[in-house]
């Protein structure tokens, strides 16, 4: 396909295709921000490309903190630029802890961090059989239109247990002190606890076009031309805390991101897999969490690894996969 798309292209149009062409044009000479929002583990290598080409990185692909948050932080800190969230939770964090958001001093007066969850279709239904739930029904989620797989991590709520690991390596903020708190209508996206015990949260209508453009005009505030917000329209905001019972990925991802090393890696790609045969209906939706869980049992941990070690572990989630009994 790169070939072809090569082939055709008009006379001086360089076309650069494939995983090779994605890193490429991330760390062209004048690229000022890349905004990546690949699906996966994809958008790790070219994430780095930028980081080592000395581009801020405005980041909505979870995965890459997730499986490998020790190497990218790392490497922004050496590089000398930003990883500007775009994640609408992480990006209300950014925007409670304002201008100042990177600098030290700012983050060691955050007490707590407070992600905010819609619940997914399923956070209201306690009648639901989970082992009978169809696709159709796992990606309707109620209040955002994403793609297939964002939305089945919602419905099982592996969205924000990712989302919890993500914000550790954004804001420097230990596991135990990132909660999560289920609220449907999505209008307050996230708050942060500061230490006087004085709470911020960042509201919106649940449009991801806000905190896209706060990511590429930072420290600046433009005009969206987006509908202003009515608040009394939306009547009330409620609040209540998630149940790991019914949904065991949270805390999967919680064990995973205490665990450290590779195992994110592996919680990762065992969850992308599963989630791929659950969407190509060859599992059950309880199945997703159930190979989960199996692939970290199994998993020997690797305690500091380096990047071609965290794609092995990638690797070898996915070729468990191949042999997946849930």
């Amino acid at each position: 396909a790169a070939a072809a798309c090569a082939r055709e292209a008009p006379p001086g149009v360089v076309v650069h295709a494939g995983r090779d062409g994605v890193a490429e044009v991330a760390g062209l000479p004048e690229v000022d921000v890349v905004l990546c929002a690949i699906v996966g583990m994809a958008g790790l290598r070219p994430v780095l490309s930028a980081i080592r080409a000395g581009k801020d990185v405005a980041l909505a692909t979870k995965e890459v903190l997730v499986a490998a948050g020790a190497l990218v932080t790392a490497a922004a800190a050496r590089a000398g630029v930003r990883l500007l969230p775009v994640d609408s939770e992480h990006s209300a964090i950014f925007q409670c802890l304002g201008a100042t958001a990177f600098e030290p001093s700012t983050l060691a007066r955050i007490r707590r961090l407070v992600l905010t969850a819609s619940g997914g279709p399923f956070a209201g239904r306690p009648e639901v059989d989970f082992d009978r739930v169809t696709v159709a029904e796992a990606i309707a989620h109620p209040r955002w239109d994403m793609g297939p797989k964002i939305s089945v991590d919602s419905a099982t709520m592996m969205n924000k247990g990712l989302e919890v690991i993500e914000g550790h390596w954004l804001f420097g903020t230990p596991l135990d002190r990132i909660d999560v708190v289920l609220h449907p209508q999505s209008i307050v996206h996230s708050l942060v606890e500061f230490q006087d015990g004085s709470l911020l949260a960042q509201m919106s209508s649940p449009d991801m076009r806000y905190a896209i453009q706060y990511a590429l005009t930072f420290p600046e505030r433009m005009d969206s031309g987006l509908p202003a917000f009515d608040l009394g329209a939306v009547g009330r905001l409620d609040f209540a805390p998630p149940d790991d019972t019914r949904f065991p990925c949270l805390r999967l991802a919680r064990e995973a991101g205490r665990t450290g090393g590779s195992m994110p890696a592996v919680m990762n790609a065992a969850n992308e897999a599963a989630v791929e045969s659950f969407l190509a209906k060859r599992i059950p939706f309880s199945g997703i969490w159930r190979f989960v869980a199996s692939a970290m049992e199994r998993h020997d941990v690797v305690s500091a690894p380096s990047l071609d070690e965290i794609v092995a572990a990638d690797a070898w989630a996915r070729d468990l996969a191949g042999h997946m009994r849930v």
